[in-house]
């Protein structure tokens, strides 16, 4: 553990227990500092190619965890195609339907007017805005 303090102090933070796996995913998802949007099968990927065992259930566990402690944030642009979003702040996304890459739209370059009022006993918690693209 002594090699991603960072990671360590992070899932500290969030209420999680700084695990192997979790440390391990943890490094590929925020280690570079920079927004990440990666599917479950590309994160697992990338940890098994850089020597990591994880299994494909174990990361599905841990981003569904990093995503409930909110250190990750859920875009659905599809049925099936689900990515993990390491910009937990607000903002929306551009979806290139080409290749499957998703790019940020920071939040003032959408505006939106008019929403219908929640269900009764219902709050809006998010708008999410995918724009898909093709080149």
């Amino acid at each position: 553990m002594s090699g991603h303090p960072a990671i360590v102090d992070r899932l500290r933070a969030a209420g999680l227990r700084p695990t192997r796996q979790r440390l391990t995913l943890g490094a590929l998802l925020f280690g570079s500092g920079i927004d990440r949007h990666v599917t479950a099968e590309e994160l697992h990927a990338e940890a098994a190619a850089r020597g990591a065992r994880v299994s494909l259930a174990t990361v599905y566990n841990a981003l569904n965890q990093f995503t409930a402690a909110g250190l990750l944030r859920e875009v659905l642009v599809g049925p099936g195609r689900l990515y993990f979003d390491t910009n937990v702040g607000d903002h929306h996304h551009f979806y290139i339907e080409d290749d499957g890459t998703l790019l940020d739209i920071p939040a003032d370059r959408v505006t939106i007017t008019q929403l219908p009022d929640a269900p009764a006993g219902m709050n809006v918690e998010r708008v999410d805005v995918v724009v898909r693209v093709r080149r």
